[in-house]
């Protein structure tokens, strides 16, 4: 085998055999419910110039690629208020895990991509597309298995992610979306969810992240207002399964689509 293919066959079987078990329930699950999986990816960026690869290699090349192969609604974000350089926030949908594993493969087959991606694929080591990227593998909630795209019009995005100290807190916050109906109260109060998911593969795990949009943040600031005054969550935070401590720290990003963005 030579070293470049036996460097990459180890790292993927060191990282299924990190996530295996995680993973095969998450198959299984799949398979008997149609939850999609997304792979959320975020670019750190040194500059203008690896902004405009990075974004025209998704405008260009990735997104018209991915569409051809069946993954649509593929979302591109920037940050409301960066600080310095914005990073760049991708979320791309996928039907199964198998569809998530096979698109490397198909990709390699498709000349338009490597054609129109030749900048950013190509790349000179001295003069690199980004400076790092920062990509997770996640899990749709069972009680919204599928992505909700909102209607097209100016709007912003906040992603949020909940850390937990424990996997058994993570897996309680989880329940406390989906069986309790956490997930109910926001689209009853109009916070227009696009995903919720546990993040199978990724950073500072065990976590969920999901997807809210506003019209503005004046829009932001009401509807979080509403929510934490709602009678229907106050009875819900209050339960003793679900106490605060499921929850160890939030990190919330304020996002807005790029022009090509399908979201």
């Amino acid at each position: 085998m030579k070293r470049r293919s036996f460097v990459k066959a180890s790292l993927l079987t060191g990282a299924a055999a990190t996530a295996l078990p995680t993973i095969g329930m998450a198959t299984s699950t799949n398979k008997k419910s149609g939850t999609e999986f997304y792979e959320l990816r975020i670019y750190t960026l040194k500059n203008d110039a690896q902004q405009k690869l990075v974004e025209d290699y998704f405008q260009n090349a990735f997104i018209p690629a991915l569409n051809r192969l069946g993954s649509k609604n593929v979302g591109v974000f920037t940050e409301l208020k960066p600080d310095g350089q914005s990073r760049i926030f991708a979320l791309i949908p996928y039907s199964s895990l198998d569809d998530f594993l096979s698109t490397q493969n198909k990709l390699a087959t498709d000349a338009d991509y490597y054609t129109q991606g030749a900048p950013y694929l190509n790349a000179l080591v001295a003069s690199p597309a980004y400076d790092r990227i920062e990509s997770s593998l996640l899990q749709a909630f069972t009680h919204m298995p599928k992505m909700e795209v909102p209607e097209k019009k100016q709007r912003i995005f906040e992603l949020r992610r909940y850390e937990s100290p424990t996997e058994s807190a993570g897996k309680s916050k989880i329940a406390m979306f989906n069986e309790s109906g956490e997930i109910g109260i926001f689209k009853r109060l109009g916070f227009n969810p696009v995903f919720y998911s546990e993040t199978l593969i990724g950073t500072v795990r065990p976590n969920l992240v999901y997807m809210i949009t506003f019209d503005d943040m004046d829009a932001h600031d009401q509807k979080w207002k509403a929510f934490g005054a709602d009678p229907e969550w106050t009875r819900l935070r209050t339960m003793p399964q679900y106490p605060d401590a499921i929850v160890s720290h939030i990190t919330s990003t304020m996002l807005v689509p790029t022009a090509y963005s399908q979201i």
